[in-house]
């Protein structure tokens, strides 16, 4: 393993911050870790850059959990950051967090708040707050964060950006400083959740040398086209109507997909989320720091020295007391679920500003965990997407939850639904890109006909809900034979190419997407489609015959010809530039 430190040196049990942006208080270290040099096989993550939360070990990095007389040295590194080395990812440097990972908002740190990415006077959330903003700036690719109580969830969810929440034990906590050992996650940040799923892969593995790691099946189908999801029969959003009015469109871009929502009683995941603080279960946080704590206690920040110190006070006795009032509302949460493929929550019930928060930290701190805290305890999977950029510009999430061991089919909903926002990369402007197939996941098979797209209807174009809402998936990404013409035509809303056919000789390679679409939606989305556009068969590079987009050679006359650009994201992204110039 090799390293290189930038901006700021470890040496011994001292923490330097260093900063990549004015103010964002995201890095606690700049660390050039390459990837393993022992590894003989594929390196799926090779080019990949990440950062880790610092209560993650590092081999050689200084661990502080954000608590400068907490900080020492590591001798190994965490198991997860070991095997995301050795599947070619290099690691960046480890990010701010609330201390000890008590808290949901970013702002509980000695070396500062770390701020939202759309709007620096807004919480991040937290506690994986750096490993969040990093990635949602754009200043890695993905980032590793913990999730006891939506710690890996809430961040995902104020800064528009990816949260897999993976079940519990898939990703081996050894190396990881505990908050609250038996529930703990290793959590995914990133923008897209072929991204995420892309590192829950090369991350995930039984443990013997880990307490609670298990070897989990996963689920291997999708759900259905036609699915039902849980939904809250009492919302909180704390006035926020912003947030009301986002979730709202949420619950009707599912039912677009096919979903059904379905009400339920959501007393019983309140009330157990409600153990996570108000019972004996805190405390498991004593237990995870207490000869430190019991030395050093004043050395901890308010209020996450109050909030750890009252673990102190319970008895075994409680404990148990505790455990059992769990497994009582866990047993009415589980008669809730027949009929259910999942359940469907905001990721935050609204925003808040940095000063409102550091004004009344424990109370404004709970809300923001109103549809996080009994996801780990009641051993469910969930994974947070964005949903929509609100009016006041800052963003807003979802979080779908399943069952333990429903990682796969969450993705791949998630994916499609994130897709189908039409939303950008984090806080970067930038498109997303074609959605990926998820692997070892299959569909239920069903008549189906394939159809390329070109143009207003490739992923993350405006038309591409056309296909989403008829069950479509994506297949994959080629270009055309090298006998066609492209041209940008004029007067269309949204804007539109036309794909013509010339001699061979006279034309190009264009690149394309092609979807499954099942054949009882097919006719529904063909009559969607306008002269001088239509149907047709379209030759692939490979030599094989697809239905797809073609244009009447009238409909070309007077356009703009821009068969050199290869494509229509090619296109749209010199006129994007050409518009900001």
């Amino acid at each position: 393993m090799q390293h290189t430190l930038t901006d700021s040196p470890n040496t011994g049990n001292t923490l330097q911050a260093s900063k990549t942006a004015a103010h964002d208080n995201a890095w606690l270290l700049r660390a050039i870790v390459a990837p393993s040099q022992k590894t003989t096989g594929p390196q799926p993550l090779a080019g990949l850059r990440f950062a880790v939360k610092d209560n993650i070990d590092v081999a050689g990095l200084v661990t502080s959990a954000a608590c400068p007389a907490f900080a020492f040295e590591a001798q190994e590194s965490a198991q997860v950051v070991h095997k995301l080395l050795k599947a070619g990812a290099t690691l960046a440097g480890k990010t701010n967090l609330d201390q000890f990972a008590c808290g949901l908002n970013g702002t509980r740190s000695p070396y500062g708040a770390v701020p939202n990415a759309f709007n620096p006077a807004y919480v991040s959330g937290g506690s994986s707050s750096g490993s969040a903003y990093v990635v949602a700036t754009g200043q890695v690719d993905f980032s590793l964060g913990t999730d006891t109580a939506g710690s890996g969830r809430v961040p995902a969810g104020l800064n528009n950006i990816v949260g897999l929440k993976p079940s519990r034990g898939l990703i081996s906590t050894r190396g990881v400083l505990p908050a609250a050992q038996s529930v703990d996650c290793v959590s995914i940040f990133a923008r897209t959740v072929a991204t995420a799923v892309q590192v829950l892969e090369s991350a995930i593995g039984h443990d013997l040398l880990d307490a609670y790691s298990r070897a989990l099946p996963l689920a291997s189908s999708a759900w259905a086209a036609s699915f039902h999801f849980g939904v809250p029969d009492q919302l909180e959003f704390f006035g926020d109507t912003q947030a009301e009015a986002a979730f709202a469109e949420a619950i009707e871009r599912l039912q677009a997909m096919g979903g059904t929502p379905v009400h339920i009683d959501f007393a019983p995941f309140k009330q157990a989320a409600q153990l996570l603080y108000g019972s004996a279960l805190v405390a498991e946080r004593y237990a995870a720091i207490r000869p430190f704590f019991d030395a050093h206690e004043k050395e901890v920040i308010e209020p996450v020295r109050s909030i750890i110190a009252n673990g102190k006070k319970f008895s075994a006795a409680d404990l148990f007391d505790a455990q059992t009032q769990l497994k009582l509302l866990a047993q009415r949460a589980d008669a809730l679920w027949p009929g259910l493929d999942l359940l469907v929550v905001p990721t935050a019930p609204t925003h808040y500003s940095v000063a409102a928060m550091q004004a009344n930290p424990v109370e404004l701190n709970r809300r923001l965990g109103e549809y996080t805290n009994f996801v780990n305890l009641l051993d469910y999977a969930a994974l947070s997407v964005p949903s929509a950029i609100r009016p006041d510009g800052l963003p807003f999430g979802i979080t779908l939850i399943g069952r333990c061991g429903s990682d796969w089919q969450l993705a791949e909903l998630g994916q499609r639904y994130h897709h189908l926002t039409g939303l950008t990369q984090g806080a970067t402007g930038e498109p997303l890109p074609a959605p990926q197939p998820m692997a070892g996941l299959s569909r239920p098979a069903a008549a189906s006909v394939r159809v390329a797209v070109v143009g207003a209807h490739l992923s993350g174009m405006p038309l591409n809900s056309q296909l989403i809402e008829r069950g479509a998936t994506l297949v994959g990404s080629t270009s055309t034979a090298p006998d066609y013409r492209f041209y940008a035509l004029p007067g269309s809303t949204p804007p539109k190419p036309g794909l013509l056919r010339v001699a061979a000789g006279q034309g190009a390679s264009i690149a394309l997407e092609i979807w499954d679409m099942p054949l009882t939606h097919y006719g529904s989305f063909v009559a969607l489609i306008a002269a001088p556009l239509g149907i047709g068969t379209l030759r692939l590079a490979d030599g094989s015959s697809v239905q797809g987009f073609v244009c009447e050679a009238e409909g070309v006359l007077g356009a703009q010809d821009i068969t050199h650009l290869g494509g229509w994201r090619a296109y749209v992204s010199l006129m994007s530039r050409k518009a900001e110039a």
